[in-house]
C-alpha cells in the first residue's frame, strides 16, 4: 500500500503548485486526479504577472511549446452601449493561456507521484492516516480539486444545494484561416462586456488561431439563453465570425466573500476553488489558487504529523489576512430599489474610461494595487 507524506486530489494549478512546493522541500506527494493530462478545462484563461512570479515560472521555457499571449489592454463595456478600448502601453498587464497546456505544465514539473485518471471511490481516517480508496495513505489529505471538489463533499459541503455558485458556460476552438479573417478581436486586447442588469459578464480572448467566448452570471437560471444572447450581440457587431461551434460547456465556483466550506480540519486542507476562493468582482481563480497554495505549503511545512485541525489553524488565519475575512451570515436578497439603483449607478461608471481602467480593470481584474505572493519557506 504505498505511503506518502501528502495526498493531493485535483491535479489542477493549486495542486500543482502546493506539490512543487512541498517536494522542493523533501516530502514525498502524490497526486490524485480522475482525468488524464492534457485535458480541457473551462476558464477564459488568462494570467497576470503576479501569477508567473509566484510560479517561479521560466518564461522562455514555458514558450517552447505553449502559447503565452501578451496582453496589452483590454475593450470593456455593456453589451447595450459602446466599450471602450483601455491600452496599457508599458508592457503586458496579463498573458493569454490555453488551461490544457498550462495545467499539464504545471502537473509534470510538479515532482509529485501522479495517480491519474483515478477517481475517488472511498477515504477512511484511522489513527491520523488517511486512506484513499483502500490503496494510498498519508497524514495530510489536501483537497484542490475544484468547485466539486469530492473532499469538499466528504468535509460537509453542499454541493450545488445551498452554496451561492456563479455559473459559466465557454468555449474554445481553433480558427479556421477564414474564421481568423473575420474574427475583429485583437490578440493582445481581450473584450469584456457586461451584462445590463450587471449579474455577469461575457469575454472574448484571442489566443494566436484559438478563440475563447464565454458568459458567467451569479444566477443561474436561462444561462444557455443569455450565452445565445451574447454571442448574437458579438456578431451583430462583427467582432466574431458567424459560423461558431455551439457546444459551450459549463462549470461553477464559489466568490470568496460568499463561500462558506471549511478550509480546513484534522488532517485535511481545501485550497482553490475547492476552497471557493474566486475573486468576488471578476470571478478569476487562478491567482487566489496559487496563493491559497502558498499559504498552505507555508503552515505544512511549519508542522508535522499529526497535522491536528488546531496545528493548521494558521492556514485560515494567513488566508484571512490575504482575502479578507468571510462573512458570518448567509448573504441575503437584496431590496429591489437598492438593486436599481446599482444597476443605474453600475451602467453609468462603466461608460467612462477613468471607471473602466481604474477601479473595474486595475482593482477587480488584475488586482494590481496587490504584490505577488512568493513562497518563503526554509528547507525541512
Amino acid at each position: 500500500m504505498p505511503r506518502h507524506d501528502v495526498l493531493i486530489v485535483g491535479g489542477g494549478p493549486s495542486g500543482s503548485s502546493l506539490a512543487r512546493i512541498l517536494v522542493q522541500q523533501g516530502m514525498d506527494v502524490a497526486i490524485v486526479d480522475k482525468q488524464t493530462f492534457p485535458r480541457d478545462k473551462v476558464c477564459a484563461g488568462w494570467i497576470t504577472p503576479a501569477v508567473l512570479t509566484s510560479l517561479q515560472i521560466d518564461v522562455e521555457d514555458y514558450l517552447q511549446q505553449n502559447i503565452l499571449q501578451p496582453i496589452h489592454g483590454f475593450r470593456i463595456g455593456r453589451m447595450s452601449a459602446n466599450a471602450n478600448d483601455i491600452d496599457y502601453p508599458d508592457g503586458p498587464v496579463s498573458y493569454a493561456i490555453r488551461r490544457c497546456e498550462f495545467d499539464t505544465y504545471l502537473l509534470k514539473r510538479s515532482g509529485a507521484t501522479l495517480y491519474t485518471n483515478t477517481k475517488v471511490e472511498s477515504l477512511r481516517f484511522e489513527n491520523n492516516i488517511w486512506t484513499l480508496n483502500d490503496t494510498y495513505t498519508a497524514p495530510l489529505l489536501v483537497g484542490a480539486g475544484g468547485h466539486f471538489c469530492p473532499i469538499a463533499r466528504h468535509m460537509g459541503a453542499k454541493l450545488g444545494k445551498v452554496e451561492v455558485a456563479v455559473t459559466a458556460k465557454e468555449i474554445e476552438f481553433a480558427m479556421t484561416a477564414s474564421q481568423q479573417q473575420a474574427c475583429k478581436v485583437v490578440a493582445a486586447r481581450p473584450e469584456l462586456y457586461f451584462c445590463d442588469d450587471l449579474q455577469g459578464y461575457g469575454w472574448v480572448v484571442r489566443k494566436q488561431n484559438y478563440l475563447n467566448i464565454g458568459l458567467g452570471r451569479e444566477d443561474n437560471t436561462r444561462l444557455s439563453e443569455h450565452i445565445s444572447n451574447f454571442c448574437n450581440f458579438l456578431k451583430q457587431q462583427g467582432r466574431i465570425p458567424d459560423d461558431i461551434p455551439d457546444k459551450f460547456h459549463g462549470h461553477a465556483y464559489l466568490c470568496y466573500t460568499q463561500a462558506r466550506r471549511p478550509m480546513l480540519d484534522d488532517g485535511v486542507m481545501l485550497i482553490g476553488d475547492a476552497a471557493g476562493l474566486a475573486y468576488g468582482e471578476s470571478g478569476e481563480g487562478i491567482r487566489p489558487a496559487i496563493e491559497s497554495a502558498i499559504i498552505a505549503a507555508q503552515v505544512i511545512l511549519a508542522n508535522s504529523s499529526p497535522y491536528t485541525k488546531q496545528a493548521l489553524s494558521a492556514y485560515v488565519e494567513q488566508m484571512e489576512a490575504r482575502f479578507g475575512k468571510r462573512a458570518k451570515t448567509e448573504v441575503v436578497a437584496t431590496n429591489p430599489l437598492i438593486h436599481a439603483l446599482k444597476i443605474s449607478l453600475g451602467n453609468s461608471l462603466l461608460n467612462t474610461r477613468w471607471f473602466d481602467k481604474h477601479v473595474v480593470l486595475n482593482r477587480w481584474f488584475l488586482h494590481r494595487q496587490q504584490a505577488p505572493l512568493v513562497m518563503q519557506a526554509s528547507a525541512r
